[in-house]
């Protein structure tokens, strides 16, 4: 299951992909339009820049905006940042693997064969899951 952080986070960035080449947006602004609180909502920000996701500019006309195309920001990369790993076992992350404390043979563990599917499957699912995909999404399912 997602954290609130990483749901905020997604929902601020697709917020922030609604308004991509407009400008900044300020804080209290994205807080408002996604319930979201204000405070939690800094940190998330503040995060996303750290890793080059969105920029900020400050003063009066000041806020976030993103850093990249919505297209090359994924939900992949959003979730490891804020809710690693991705996979149900830590023997089949990619990042943070750990001996299984329960296989005597990881490599005939037809458990840790499935799992690894899994992860695999939802990873490459994630990394085409854009934001401007999340976009694409949202129009199609407003007109039905």
């Amino acid at each position: 299951m997602l954290s609130k952080k990483t749901r905020y986070a997604i929902a601020a960035l697709v917020k922030l992909a609604k308004e991509y080449g407009k400008g900044p947006i300020l804080i209290k602004d994205i807080a408002e339009s996604e319930n979201i609180p204000g405070k939690f909502l800094e940190t998330i920000l503040q995060n996303l820049k750290n890793a080059g996701i969105v920029k900020s500019v400050r003063g009066k006309n000041g806020g976030y905006y993103l850093n990249q195309k919505p297209e090359q920001v994924n939900l992949a990369t959003i979730i490891r940042l804020f809710d690693p790993p991705i996979a149900f076992l830590p023997c089949v992350t990619y990042l943070y693997y750990e001996k299984c404390d329960m296989c005597r043979d990881e490599n005939s563990c037809g458990i840790k064969h499935i799992f690894k599917e899994v992860r695999d499957t939802t990873v490459n699912m994630l990394k085409k899951a854009t934001l401007a995909e999340i976009l694409r999404e949202e129009a199609i399912l407003k007109k039905k």
